[in-house]
Protein backbone atom coordinates (compact mmCIF):
# COMPACT_ATOMS: atom_id res chain seq x y z
CA UNK A 1 0.00 0.00 0.00
CA UNK A 2 1.31 3.38 -1.07
CA UNK A 3 1.60 6.53 0.96
CA UNK A 4 -1.20 8.18 -1.07
CA UNK A 5 -3.57 5.41 -0.23
CA UNK A 6 -2.78 5.88 3.45
CA UNK A 7 -3.77 9.53 3.21
CA UNK A 8 -7.08 8.76 1.56
CA UNK A 9 -9.97 9.99 3.76
CA UNK A 10 -12.51 7.51 5.10
CA UNK A 11 -15.92 7.36 3.58
CA UNK A 12 -18.95 9.00 5.13
CA UNK A 13 -20.39 5.58 5.93
CA UNK A 14 -17.46 4.87 8.17
CA UNK A 15 -18.08 7.98 10.21
CA UNK A 16 -21.01 8.87 12.50
CA UNK A 17 -23.15 11.75 11.32
CA UNK A 18 -23.35 13.11 14.85
CA UNK A 19 -19.67 13.10 15.75
CA UNK A 20 -18.42 16.58 16.44
CA UNK A 21 -15.50 17.45 14.08
CA UNK A 22 -12.12 18.28 15.36
CA UNK A 23 -11.72 21.94 16.22
CA UNK A 24 -9.21 23.71 13.98
CA UNK A 25 -7.60 22.70 10.72
CA UNK A 26 -6.08 19.28 10.33
CA UNK A 27 -2.40 18.89 10.47
CA UNK A 28 -2.06 18.23 6.77
CA UNK A 29 -4.07 21.35 5.82
CA UNK A 30 -6.66 19.45 3.79
CA UNK A 31 -10.32 20.08 4.21
CA UNK A 32 -12.40 17.47 5.98
CA UNK A 33 -15.90 16.44 5.10
CA UNK A 34 -18.36 16.53 8.04
CA UNK A 35 -22.02 15.77 8.69
CA UNK A 36 -24.67 18.34 7.85
CA UNK A 37 -25.55 18.34 11.53
CA UNK A 38 -22.08 19.29 12.58
CA UNK A 39 -21.49 22.73 14.15
CA UNK A 40 -19.43 24.97 11.91
CA UNK A 41 -15.99 25.95 12.98
CA UNK A 42 -16.00 29.02 15.20
CA UNK A 43 -19.57 28.63 16.37
CA UNK A 44 -19.09 25.87 18.84
CA UNK A 45 -19.65 26.54 22.54
CA UNK A 46 -16.73 26.31 24.85
CA UNK A 47 -17.11 23.54 27.45
CA UNK A 48 -17.94 24.63 30.98
CA UNK A 49 -16.12 23.47 34.04
CA UNK A 50 -19.28 22.28 35.86
CA UNK A 51 -22.43 20.89 34.26
CA UNK A 52 -25.54 22.99 34.31
CA UNK A 53 -28.12 22.36 37.03
CA UNK A 54 -30.63 19.72 36.10
CA UNK A 55 -34.18 20.65 35.22
CA UNK A 56 -36.50 20.97 38.26
CA UNK A 57 -40.19 21.45 38.90
CA UNK A 58 -41.80 24.84 38.34
CA UNK A 59 -42.69 24.81 42.04
CA UNK A 60 -39.06 24.68 43.10
CA UNK A 61 -37.82 27.56 45.27
CA UNK A 62 -35.25 29.72 43.43
CA UNK A 63 -31.69 29.92 44.68
CA UNK A 64 -31.25 32.41 47.48
CA UNK A 65 -34.86 32.20 48.64
CA UNK A 66 -34.63 28.85 50.42
CA UNK A 67 -35.87 28.95 54.06
CA UNK A 68 -33.51 28.21 56.90
CA UNK A 69 -33.00 24.65 58.09
CA UNK A 70 -36.28 23.48 59.73
CA UNK A 71 -36.44 22.48 63.39
CA UNK A 72 -36.65 18.76 63.98
CA UNK A 73 -40.24 17.62 64.63
CA UNK A 74 -41.21 16.30 68.04
CA UNK A 75 -41.20 12.53 68.33
CA UNK A 76 -44.57 10.90 68.01
CA UNK A 77 -46.01 9.91 71.40
CA UNK A 78 -49.15 9.93 73.53
CA UNK A 79 -51.84 12.52 72.99
CA UNK A 80 -51.30 13.59 76.58
CA UNK A 81 -47.54 14.16 76.17
CA UNK A 82 -46.57 17.70 77.21
CA UNK A 83 -45.49 19.98 74.33
CA UNK A 84 -41.93 21.24 74.01
CA UNK A 85 -42.96 24.70 75.26
CA UNK A 86 -44.39 23.30 78.51
CA UNK A 87 -42.39 23.34 81.70
CA UNK A 88 -43.63 21.61 84.82
CA UNK A 89 -41.72 24.03 86.97
CA UNK A 90 -43.52 27.06 85.55
CA UNK A 91 -46.88 25.50 84.78
CA UNK A 92 -50.09 27.38 85.46
CA UNK A 93 -51.71 26.37 88.76
CA UNK A 94 -55.06 25.16 87.43
CA UNK A 95 -57.25 25.19 84.37
CA UNK A 96 -59.86 27.91 84.51
CA UNK A 97 -63.10 27.32 82.57
CA UNK A 98 -64.58 30.20 80.54
CA UNK A 99 -67.35 30.74 83.07
CA UNK A 100 -64.91 30.90 85.97
CA UNK A 101 -64.66 28.69 89.03
CA UNK A 102 -67.53 29.17 91.50
CA UNK A 103 -66.66 29.74 95.11
CA UNK A 104 -67.82 26.68 97.03
CA UNK A 105 -67.38 26.60 100.77
CA UNK A 106 -67.60 23.14 102.28
CA UNK A 107 -67.84 23.26 106.04
CA UNK A 108 -65.12 21.13 107.61
CA UNK A 109 -67.43 20.22 110.47
CA UNK A 110 -69.59 18.24 108.05
CA UNK A 111 -69.06 14.47 107.77
CA UNK A 112 -66.60 13.51 105.08
CA UNK A 113 -69.36 11.52 103.30
CA UNK A 114 -71.32 14.70 102.58
CA UNK A 115 -68.27 16.72 101.54
CA UNK A 116 -66.94 14.05 99.21
CA UNK A 117 -70.39 13.32 97.79
CA UNK A 118 -70.85 17.00 96.97
CA UNK A 119 -67.55 17.20 95.11
CA UNK A 120 -68.13 13.93 93.26
CA UNK A 121 -71.31 15.34 91.73
CA UNK A 122 -69.35 18.31 90.34
CA UNK A 123 -67.30 18.38 87.13
CA UNK A 124 -63.56 17.97 87.61
CA UNK A 125 -62.84 21.55 86.53
CA UNK A 126 -65.31 22.96 89.07
CA UNK A 127 -64.09 21.08 92.13
CA UNK A 128 -62.35 23.20 94.74
CA UNK A 129 -58.65 22.44 94.92
CA UNK A 130 -57.33 20.97 98.18
CA UNK A 131 -55.48 23.28 100.50
CA UNK A 132 -51.72 23.10 99.87
CA UNK A 133 -49.84 21.24 102.57
CA UNK A 134 -46.42 22.57 103.48
CA UNK A 135 -43.66 19.98 103.23
CA UNK A 136 -39.92 19.97 102.91
CA UNK A 137 -38.38 20.39 99.50
CA UNK A 138 -36.58 17.06 99.64
CA UNK A 139 -39.62 15.17 100.96
CA UNK A 140 -41.09 13.11 98.14
CA UNK A 141 -44.82 12.58 97.91
CA UNK A 142 -46.45 9.15 98.04
CA UNK A 143 -46.28 7.00 94.95
CA UNK A 144 -49.42 7.38 92.87
CA UNK A 145 -49.87 3.63 92.15
CA UNK A 146 -49.68 2.82 95.87
CA UNK A 147 -52.26 5.47 96.72
CA UNK A 148 -54.59 4.08 94.07
CA UNK A 149 -54.03 0.54 95.35
CA UNK A 150 -54.88 1.59 98.91
CA UNK A 151 -57.98 3.33 97.61
CA UNK A 152 -59.16 0.24 95.75
CA UNK A 153 -58.57 -2.02 98.75
CA UNK A 154 -60.64 0.24 100.98
CA UNK A 155 -63.41 0.41 98.39
CA UNK A 156 -63.36 -3.39 98.07
CA UNK A 157 -64.00 -3.86 101.80
CA UNK A 158 -66.84 -1.35 101.74
CA UNK A 159 -68.53 -2.81 98.68
CA UNK A 160 -68.13 -6.39 99.92
CA UNK A 161 -69.69 -5.35 103.23
CA UNK A 162 -72.88 -4.18 101.52
CA UNK A 163 -72.26 -0.44 101.36
CA UNK A 164 -74.02 1.56 98.66
CA UNK A 165 -72.14 2.45 95.49
CA UNK A 166 -72.38 6.19 96.12
CA UNK A 167 -70.83 5.91 99.59
CA UNK A 168 -68.09 3.67 98.23
CA UNK A 169 -67.21 6.26 95.59
CA UNK A 170 -67.22 9.00 98.23
CA UNK A 171 -64.82 6.98 100.41
CA UNK A 172 -62.48 6.30 97.49
CA UNK A 173 -62.46 9.97 96.54
CA UNK A 174 -61.74 10.94 100.15
CA UNK A 175 -58.72 8.63 100.32
CA UNK A 176 -57.24 9.97 97.08
CA UNK A 177 -57.88 13.57 98.04
CA UNK A 178 -56.26 13.10 101.44
CA UNK A 179 -52.97 12.29 99.67
CA UNK A 180 -53.21 15.18 97.23
CA UNK A 181 -54.75 13.36 94.23
CA UNK A 182 -57.69 15.67 93.57
CA UNK A 183 -58.10 15.03 89.82
CA UNK A 184 -59.37 11.48 90.22
CA UNK A 185 -62.54 9.74 89.09
CA UNK A 186 -63.69 6.58 90.96
CA UNK A 187 -66.14 4.20 89.36
CA UNK A 188 -68.04 1.47 91.21
CA UNK A 189 -70.08 -1.40 89.80
CA UNK A 190 -71.35 -4.57 91.44
CA UNK A 191 -68.11 -6.56 91.06
CA UNK A 192 -65.56 -4.08 89.67
CA UNK A 193 -63.85 -1.05 91.17
CA UNK A 194 -61.75 1.31 89.08
CA UNK A 195 -60.17 4.69 89.59
CA UNK A 196 -58.37 7.03 87.20
CA UNK A 197 -56.06 9.87 88.16
CA UNK A 198 -54.73 12.52 85.75
CA UNK A 199 -52.05 14.80 87.23
CA UNK A 200 -52.76 17.62 84.79
CA UNK A 201 -54.29 18.32 81.41
CA UNK A 202 -51.10 17.32 79.59
CA UNK A 203 -49.98 14.31 81.65
CA UNK A 204 -50.86 10.70 81.02
CA UNK A 205 -53.68 9.39 83.25
CA UNK A 206 -53.02 6.52 85.65
CA UNK A 207 -55.80 3.94 85.95
CA UNK A 208 -56.16 0.96 88.28
CA UNK A 209 -58.97 -1.52 88.91
CA UNK A 210 -59.87 -4.31 91.31
CA UNK A 211 -62.45 -7.09 91.18
CA UNK A 212 -64.67 -7.92 94.17
CA UNK A 213 -65.07 -11.69 94.20
CA UNK A 214 -66.18 -12.45 97.76
CA UNK A 215 -68.81 -10.76 99.90
CA UNK A 216 -69.04 -11.09 103.66
CA UNK A 217 -71.45 -9.37 106.03
CA UNK A 218 -69.38 -7.89 108.86
CA UNK A 219 -70.49 -4.46 110.01
CA UNK A 220 -67.72 -4.32 112.62
CA UNK A 221 -65.16 -4.38 109.83
CA UNK A 222 -67.26 -1.87 107.89
CA UNK A 223 -67.23 0.54 110.84
CA UNK A 224 -63.45 0.15 111.21
CA UNK A 225 -62.94 1.04 107.53
CA UNK A 226 -65.14 4.12 107.96
CA UNK A 227 -63.01 5.24 110.92
CA UNK A 228 -59.88 4.80 108.80
CA UNK A 229 -61.33 6.92 106.01
CA UNK A 230 -62.44 9.52 108.55
CA UNK A 231 -58.88 9.76 109.93
CA UNK A 232 -57.43 10.02 106.44
CA UNK A 233 -59.81 12.81 105.43
CA UNK A 234 -59.16 14.77 108.65
CA UNK A 235 -56.47 17.41 107.91
CA UNK A 236 -55.45 17.49 111.57
CA UNK A 237 -54.72 13.75 111.65
CA UNK A 238 -51.53 12.94 109.76
CA UNK A 239 -51.75 9.31 108.63
CA UNK A 240 -48.90 8.18 106.42
CA UNK A 241 -49.40 5.77 103.58
CA UNK A 242 -47.57 2.95 105.34
CA UNK A 243 -49.58 3.50 108.50
CA UNK A 244 -52.80 3.36 106.50
CA UNK A 245 -51.68 0.09 104.91
CA UNK A 246 -50.93 -1.30 108.36
CA UNK A 247 -54.33 -0.34 109.74
CA UNK A 248 -56.07 -1.80 106.70
CA UNK A 249 -54.18 -5.09 107.08
CA UNK A 250 -55.18 -5.20 110.76
CA UNK A 251 -58.82 -4.65 109.82
CA UNK A 252 -58.71 -7.53 107.36
CA UNK A 253 -57.07 -9.85 109.92
CA UNK A 254 -59.59 -9.13 112.68
CA UNK A 255 -61.90 -12.00 113.49
CA UNK A 256 -65.65 -11.66 113.68
CA UNK A 257 -66.87 -10.34 117.05
CA UNK A 258 -69.31 -13.22 117.62
CA UNK A 259 -68.54 -16.96 117.44
CA UNK A 260 -70.49 -19.39 115.31
CA UNK A 261 -72.69 -20.78 118.10
CA UNK A 262 -73.83 -17.26 118.98
CA UNK A 263 -74.83 -16.67 115.35
CA UNK A 264 -76.76 -19.93 115.23
CA UNK A 265 -78.57 -19.11 118.46
CA UNK A 266 -79.35 -15.62 117.18
CA UNK A 267 -80.94 -17.02 114.03
CA UNK A 268 -83.16 -19.21 116.20
CA UNK A 269 -84.19 -16.33 118.46
CA UNK A 270 -84.87 -14.18 115.41
CA UNK A 271 -87.22 -16.79 113.96
CA UNK A 272 -88.97 -17.24 117.30
CA UNK A 273 -89.46 -13.49 117.72
CA UNK A 274 -90.84 -13.24 114.19
CA UNK A 275 -93.32 -16.02 114.93
CA UNK A 276 -94.59 -14.07 117.95
CA UNK A 277 -95.11 -11.02 115.71
CA UNK A 278 -97.55 -13.00 113.58
CA UNK A 279 -99.52 -14.43 116.49
CA UNK A 280 -97.49 -17.39 117.72
CA UNK A 281 -97.29 -18.68 121.29
CA UNK A 282 -94.54 -20.39 123.29
CA UNK A 283 -94.73 -23.68 121.37
CA UNK A 284 -94.58 -21.81 118.08
CA UNK A 285 -91.61 -19.80 119.38
CA UNK A 286 -89.65 -22.96 120.22
CA UNK A 287 -90.57 -24.74 116.99
CA UNK A 288 -89.61 -21.77 114.82
CA UNK A 289 -86.32 -21.36 116.70
CA UNK A 290 -85.42 -25.04 116.26
CA UNK A 291 -86.25 -24.95 112.55
CA UNK A 292 -84.20 -21.81 111.95
CA UNK A 293 -81.16 -23.17 113.83
CA UNK A 294 -81.31 -26.44 111.92
CA UNK A 295 -81.57 -24.56 108.63
CA UNK A 296 -78.64 -22.37 109.61
CA UNK A 297 -76.42 -25.38 110.29
CA UNK A 298 -77.43 -27.03 107.02
CA UNK A 299 -76.63 -23.82 105.14
CA UNK A 300 -73.19 -23.67 106.78
CA UNK A 301 -72.62 -27.28 105.75
CA UNK A 302 -73.50 -26.49 102.13
CA UNK A 303 -71.27 -23.41 102.19
CA UNK A 304 -68.36 -25.54 103.41
CA UNK A 305 -68.88 -27.86 100.44
CA UNK A 306 -68.70 -24.94 98.02
CA UNK A 307 -72.35 -24.85 96.93
CA UNK A 308 -73.65 -21.49 95.62
CA UNK A 309 -75.82 -19.28 97.79
CA UNK A 310 -78.93 -20.23 95.84
CA UNK A 311 -78.76 -23.80 97.13
CA UNK A 312 -77.77 -22.64 100.61
CA UNK A 313 -80.96 -20.58 100.89
CA UNK A 314 -83.00 -23.44 99.44
CA UNK A 315 -81.71 -25.87 102.06
CA UNK A 316 -82.05 -23.34 104.92
CA UNK A 317 -85.73 -22.71 104.07
CA UNK A 318 -86.70 -26.38 104.31
CA UNK A 319 -86.42 -27.19 108.08
CA UNK A 320 -88.85 -24.50 109.37
CA UNK A 321 -91.43 -25.52 106.78
CA UNK A 322 -90.87 -29.21 107.57
CA UNK A 323 -91.36 -28.63 111.31
CA UNK A 324 -94.57 -26.70 110.68
CA UNK A 325 -95.92 -29.50 108.44
CA UNK A 326 -94.91 -32.16 111.01
CA UNK A 327 -96.73 -30.38 113.83
CA UNK A 328 -99.86 -30.11 111.67
CA UNK A 329 -99.76 -33.79 110.72
CA UNK A 330 -99.21 -34.73 114.39
CA UNK A 331 -102.38 -32.92 115.36
CA UNK A 332 -100.70 -30.37 117.62
CA UNK A 333 -102.84 -27.30 118.10
CA UNK A 334 -100.34 -24.73 116.84
CA UNK A 335 -100.24 -22.16 114.06
CA UNK A 336 -98.10 -23.82 111.45
CA UNK A 337 -98.18 -20.63 109.42
CA UNK A 338 -96.48 -18.75 112.27
CA UNK A 339 -93.74 -21.39 112.49
CA UNK A 340 -92.99 -21.25 108.77
CA UNK A 341 -93.26 -17.45 108.65
CA UNK A 342 -90.81 -17.10 111.52
CA UNK A 343 -88.30 -19.28 109.70
CA UNK A 344 -88.59 -17.15 106.58
CA UNK A 345 -87.79 -13.93 108.46
CA UNK A 346 -84.23 -15.09 109.10
CA UNK A 347 -83.64 -15.71 105.38
CA UNK A 348 -85.22 -12.76 103.59
CA UNK A 349 -82.40 -10.67 102.01
CA UNK A 350 -83.40 -7.29 103.43
CA UNK A 351 -79.86 -5.89 103.39
CA UNK A 352 -79.29 -6.58 99.69
CA UNK A 353 -82.76 -5.28 98.84
CA UNK A 354 -82.23 -1.93 100.58
CA UNK A 355 -78.78 -1.51 99.02
CA UNK A 356 -80.11 -2.32 95.54
CA UNK A 357 -82.98 0.15 95.69
CA UNK A 358 -80.70 2.80 97.17
CA UNK A 359 -78.25 2.41 94.27
CA UNK A 360 -81.09 2.72 91.78
CA UNK A 361 -82.46 5.86 93.41
CA UNK A 362 -79.00 7.47 93.49
CA UNK A 363 -78.32 6.86 89.78
CA UNK A 364 -76.15 3.69 89.86
CA UNK A 365 -78.43 1.66 87.65
CA UNK A 366 -75.99 -1.07 86.67
CA UNK A 367 -75.09 -1.83 90.27
CA UNK A 368 -78.74 -1.59 91.31
CA UNK A 369 -79.78 -4.06 88.61
CA UNK A 370 -77.10 -6.52 89.70
CA UNK A 371 -78.08 -6.23 93.38
CA UNK A 372 -81.78 -6.68 92.64
CA UNK A 373 -80.98 -9.66 90.44
CA UNK A 374 -79.06 -11.15 93.36
CA UNK A 375 -82.09 -10.56 95.61
CA UNK A 376 -84.32 -12.26 93.06
CA UNK A 377 -82.09 -15.35 92.93
CA UNK A 378 -81.97 -15.63 96.74
CA UNK A 379 -85.72 -15.10 96.93
CA UNK A 380 -86.32 -17.81 94.33
CA UNK A 381 -84.09 -20.15 96.34
CA UNK A 382 -86.27 -19.58 99.42
CA UNK A 383 -89.41 -20.10 97.32
CA UNK A 384 -88.13 -23.39 95.93
CA UNK A 385 -87.20 -24.73 99.36
CA UNK A 386 -90.53 -23.84 100.97
CA UNK A 387 -92.61 -24.94 97.99
CA UNK A 388 -91.03 -28.40 97.95
CA UNK A 389 -91.90 -28.96 101.60
CA UNK A 390 -95.40 -27.47 101.29
CA UNK A 391 -96.14 -29.57 98.23
CA UNK A 392 -95.24 -32.82 99.97
CA UNK A 393 -97.12 -31.68 103.09
CA UNK A 394 -100.27 -31.02 101.10
CA UNK A 395 -99.93 -34.40 99.40
CA UNK A 396 -99.63 -36.05 102.81
CA UNK A 397 -102.87 -34.44 103.96
CA UNK A 398 -101.65 -31.49 106.01
CA UNK A 399 -104.46 -28.97 106.43
CA UNK A 400 -102.88 -25.61 105.73
CA UNK A 401 -105.41 -22.85 105.13
CA UNK A 402 -104.31 -19.64 103.42
CA UNK A 403 -107.28 -17.92 105.07
CA UNK A 404 -105.65 -18.23 108.45
CA UNK A 405 -103.44 -15.24 107.99
CA UNK A 406 -102.51 -13.66 111.32
CA UNK A 407 -104.36 -10.45 111.99
CA UNK A 408 -102.01 -9.16 114.66
CA UNK A 409 -104.89 -7.61 116.64
CA UNK A 410 -104.78 -10.16 119.44
CA UNK A 411 -104.40 -7.61 122.24
CA UNK A 412 -100.67 -8.19 122.77
CA UNK A 413 -99.00 -4.95 121.71
CA UNK A 414 -96.40 -5.12 124.49
CA UNK A 415 -95.45 -8.69 123.63
CA UNK A 416 -95.19 -7.85 119.97
CA UNK A 417 -93.12 -4.74 120.65
CA UNK A 418 -90.75 -6.81 122.77
CA UNK A 419 -90.57 -9.44 120.04
CA UNK A 420 -89.79 -6.74 117.45
CA UNK A 421 -86.94 -5.42 119.58
CA UNK A 422 -85.62 -8.96 120.11
CA UNK A 423 -85.78 -9.51 116.35
CA UNK A 424 -83.78 -6.34 115.71
CA UNK A 425 -81.25 -7.32 118.39
CA UNK A 426 -80.62 -10.78 116.96
CA UNK A 427 -80.54 -9.40 113.41
CA UNK A 428 -77.78 -6.99 114.49
CA UNK A 429 -75.77 -9.89 115.91
CA UNK A 430 -76.16 -11.84 112.67
CA UNK A 431 -74.80 -8.81 110.82
CA UNK A 432 -71.69 -8.83 113.07
CA UNK A 433 -72.30 -5.33 114.39
CA UNK A 434 -70.27 -3.65 117.09
CA UNK A 435 -71.64 -4.06 120.58
CA UNK A 436 -71.91 -0.29 121.00
CA UNK A 437 -74.44 -0.07 118.15
CA UNK A 438 -76.63 -3.03 119.11
CA UNK A 439 -78.67 -1.13 121.72
CA UNK A 440 -79.35 1.81 119.39
CA UNK A 441 -80.49 -0.35 116.50
CA UNK A 442 -82.70 -2.37 118.88
CA UNK A 443 -84.48 0.80 119.97
CA UNK A 444 -84.78 1.89 116.35
CA UNK A 445 -86.45 -1.41 115.45
CA UNK A 446 -88.89 -1.07 118.35
CA UNK A 447 -89.87 2.42 117.21
CA UNK A 448 -90.42 1.13 113.68
CA UNK A 449 -92.77 -1.60 114.87
CA UNK A 450 -94.74 0.73 117.14
CA UNK A 451 -95.28 3.16 114.26
CA UNK A 452 -96.31 0.35 111.93
CA UNK A 453 -98.72 -1.18 114.46
CA UNK A 454 -100.29 2.16 115.31
CA UNK A 455 -100.89 3.00 111.65
CA UNK A 456 -101.98 -0.42 110.40
CA UNK A 457 -103.68 -2.23 113.29
CA UNK A 458 -105.13 0.79 115.09
CA UNK A 459 -105.50 3.36 112.30
CA UNK A 460 -106.55 0.87 109.61
CA UNK A 461 -104.08 2.22 107.04
CA UNK A 462 -102.84 -0.11 104.32
CA UNK A 463 -99.81 -2.23 105.22
CA UNK A 464 -97.75 -0.84 102.32
CA UNK A 465 -98.19 2.78 103.43
CA UNK A 466 -97.62 1.88 107.08
CA UNK A 467 -94.46 -0.01 106.18
CA UNK A 468 -93.14 2.88 104.08
CA UNK A 469 -93.64 5.40 106.91
CA UNK A 470 -92.05 3.13 109.52
CA UNK A 471 -89.09 2.41 107.24
CA UNK A 472 -88.72 6.14 106.58
CA UNK A 473 -88.34 6.77 110.31
CA UNK A 474 -85.75 3.97 110.45
CA UNK A 475 -83.77 5.62 107.67
CA UNK A 476 -84.10 9.07 109.24
CA UNK A 477 -82.91 8.03 112.70
CA UNK A 478 -80.24 5.75 111.30
CA UNK A 479 -78.79 8.46 109.09
CA UNK A 480 -78.76 11.01 111.94
CA UNK A 481 -77.06 8.52 114.26
CA UNK A 482 -74.44 7.70 111.65
CA UNK A 483 -73.71 11.38 111.05
CA UNK A 484 -73.44 11.95 114.80
CA UNK A 485 -70.82 9.18 115.00
CA UNK A 486 -69.22 9.82 111.58
CA UNK A 487 -69.91 6.21 110.63
CA UNK A 488 -71.87 4.19 108.09
CA UNK A 489 -75.66 4.24 108.27
CA UNK A 490 -76.05 0.52 107.53
CA UNK A 491 -75.50 -0.71 111.11
CA UNK A 492 -78.28 1.60 112.33
CA UNK A 493 -80.85 0.83 109.62
CA UNK A 494 -80.48 -2.71 108.26
CA UNK A 495 -81.30 -4.60 111.46
CA UNK A 496 -84.02 -2.13 112.43
CA UNK A 497 -86.11 -3.02 109.35
CA UNK A 498 -86.18 -6.69 110.36
CA UNK A 499 -89.67 -6.54 111.97
CA UNK A 500 -91.07 -5.00 108.78
CA UNK A 501 -89.91 -7.72 106.37
CA UNK A 502 -92.77 -9.40 104.46
CA UNK A 503 -92.46 -12.90 105.86
CA UNK A 504 -96.16 -13.73 106.25
CA UNK A 505 -97.11 -12.38 102.80
CA UNK A 506 -94.37 -14.52 101.25
CA UNK A 507 -95.51 -17.66 103.06
CA UNK A 508 -99.20 -17.38 102.18
CA UNK A 509 -98.34 -16.64 98.56
CA UNK A 510 -96.23 -19.80 98.41
CA UNK A 511 -98.95 -21.84 100.17
CA UNK A 512 -101.47 -20.78 97.53
CA UNK A 513 -99.10 -21.94 94.80
CA UNK A 514 -98.66 -25.29 96.56
CA UNK A 515 -102.46 -25.69 96.61
CA UNK A 516 -102.72 -24.87 92.86
CA UNK A 517 -104.33 -21.49 93.53
CA UNK A 518 -102.22 -19.42 91.16
CA UNK A 519 -104.29 -16.23 91.44
CA UNK A 520 -104.09 -16.12 95.22
CA UNK A 521 -100.39 -16.95 95.03
CA UNK A 522 -99.68 -14.11 92.65
CA UNK A 523 -101.57 -11.71 94.90
CA UNK A 524 -99.57 -12.84 97.93
CA UNK A 525 -96.18 -12.57 96.24
CA UNK A 526 -97.10 -9.23 94.70
CA UNK A 527 -97.99 -7.93 98.15
CA UNK A 528 -94.67 -9.20 99.46
CA UNK A 529 -92.81 -7.43 96.64
CA UNK A 530 -94.74 -4.21 97.32
CA UNK A 531 -93.86 -4.35 101.02
CA UNK A 532 -90.21 -4.98 100.20
CA UNK A 533 -90.09 -1.99 97.85
CA UNK A 534 -91.86 0.15 100.45
CA UNK A 535 -89.18 -0.76 102.99
CA UNK A 536 -86.32 0.05 100.63
CA UNK A 537 -87.78 3.32 99.34
CA UNK A 538 -88.79 4.39 102.84
CA UNK A 539 -85.28 3.84 104.22
CA UNK A 540 -83.72 5.79 101.36
CA UNK A 541 -86.26 8.61 101.62
CA UNK A 542 -85.65 8.91 105.34
CA UNK A 543 -81.91 9.13 104.72
CA UNK A 544 -82.40 11.88 102.15
CA UNK A 545 -84.70 13.82 104.47
CA UNK A 546 -82.07 13.68 107.21
CA UNK A 547 -79.60 15.38 104.89
CA UNK A 548 -81.94 18.33 104.62
CA UNK A 549 -81.12 19.13 108.23
CA UNK A 550 -77.40 19.11 107.48
CA UNK A 551 -75.70 22.12 105.97
CA UNK A 552 -74.26 21.50 102.53
CA UNK A 553 -72.60 24.89 102.15
CA UNK A 554 -73.32 27.81 99.86
CA UNK A 555 -76.00 28.01 97.20
CA UNK A 556 -73.46 26.85 94.63
CA UNK A 557 -72.71 23.86 96.79
CA UNK A 558 -76.37 22.94 97.00
CA UNK A 559 -76.66 23.17 93.22
CA UNK A 560 -73.58 20.98 92.88
CA UNK A 561 -75.18 18.38 95.12
CA UNK A 562 -77.80 17.57 92.47
CA UNK A 563 -77.33 14.09 91.10
CA UNK A 564 -78.81 14.70 87.68
CA UNK A 565 -79.56 17.52 85.28
CA UNK A 566 -83.27 17.19 85.85
CA UNK A 567 -85.50 19.44 87.88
Amino acid sequence: MTYAEDRKPRSDAARSGFVQPTVGAPADGESQTTSEFAIPVGLDVAPVAEPEAHTTSEFAVPNGLAPPHPVAAEPEGSAFSPPSTYSSGHAPPHFTPPSGIPVIRLTKEQPWQDRMRTMLRMPVADRPAPEPVHKEEDEPGPAIPRVLDLTLRIGELLLAGGEGAEDVEAAMFAVCRSYGLDRCEPNVTFTLLSISYQPSLVDDPVTASRTVRRRATDYTRLAAVFRLVDDLSDPETAVSLEEAYGRLAEIRRNRHPYPGWVLTGSSGLLAGAASVLVGGDVIVFVAAALGAMLGDRLAWLCAGRGLPEFYQFTVAAMPPAAIGIALTLAGVDVKASAVITGGLFALLPGRALVAGVQDGLTGFYITASARLLEVMYLYVGIVVGVLLVLYFGVQLGAELSPDGAPSGTDGRPLWQTGAAMLLALTFAILLQQERSTVLLVTLNGGVAWVVYGAMHYVGGISPVASTAVAAGLVGLFGQLLSRYRFASALPYTTAAIGPLLPGSATYFGLLAFAQNDVDRGLVGLTKAAALAMAIAIGVNLGSEISRLFLRVGSAEGRRAAKRTRGF
